[in-house]
């Protein structure tokens, strides 16, 4: 049985998987991430625009609405997917590998981000639903405006996350630090939201405020 999220953490290192070659899969590194997903990004936006011939107001509407979507994405996946909790062996098997290694190893520096290999499998399953969903309101074209803005808002939340974890907090967004370590160390029921706060504003998951004075 693997474990469930806790306020319990370690230093060190979880094992994902047995084999070498799929452990090594769920390692990364922030250099390796800019990289990969960096490009992968700029071939959305020259694809979208140069290929699919999306005028570029269209376009910059859809990126820039796709940014604020994923932050309310961000906060659905972080609250009910990666908190999801059950006795089924499966369903406990995902959540360590998606989230609860995380919460057992908060500074594995290694799996601070998402690896490239898995990352880009996931990107790939929702860029064909967000592409269906698309085809149905008639306009599937839109899925290369769209998908870049949430594909950046995603990378952005990934690196931000990781420099909760290994980076001194800036002055400025020194409450986006605690917010974080609030929902490790004291209420992982709480606080879901990385980037931002405003979806645990929106739906009552804020720590108590006298935390952030």
């Amino acid at each position: 049985m693997e474990p469930k999220v806790t306020t319990e953490h370690h230093r060190g290192s979880a094992t994902i998987f047995k084999n070498p070659f799929l452990e090594s899969l769920t390692k990364t590194s922030l250099r390796q991430n800019i990289i990969v997903y960096g490009l992968v990004v700029l071939l959305l936006i020259y694809n979208g625009i140069f290929i699919q011939n999306i005028p570029v107001l269209t376009f910059t509407g859809l990126f820039v609405f796709a940014l604020f979507f994923w932050t309310f994405a961000e906060y659905m996946l972080h609250r009910y997917l990666f908190h999801w909790i059950s006795e089924n062996k499966f369903v406990q098997r995902f959540h360590f590998i998606m989230h609860g290694s995380h919460h057992l190893y908060p500074r594995d520096t290694e799996r601070l981000l998402m690896p490239p290999v898995p990352g880009l499998i996931m990107a790939s399953i929702l860029f064909v639903i967000f592409y269906a969903i698309f085809s149905i309101l008639g306009q599937s074209v839109y899925t290369w405006g769209f998908f870049p803005g949430f594909f950046l808002g995603y990378l952005l939340y990934s690196f931000l996350h990781r420099a909760t974890h290994v980076v001194k907090p800036p002055k400025r967004f020194k409450f986006l630090w605690k917010h974080h370590s609030l929902h490790h160390y004291k209420y992982p029921d709480k606080a879901f939201g990385v980037s931002n706060t405003l979806w645990d504003h929106v739906f009552g998951t804020m720590p108590p405020k006298k935390y952030y004075k």
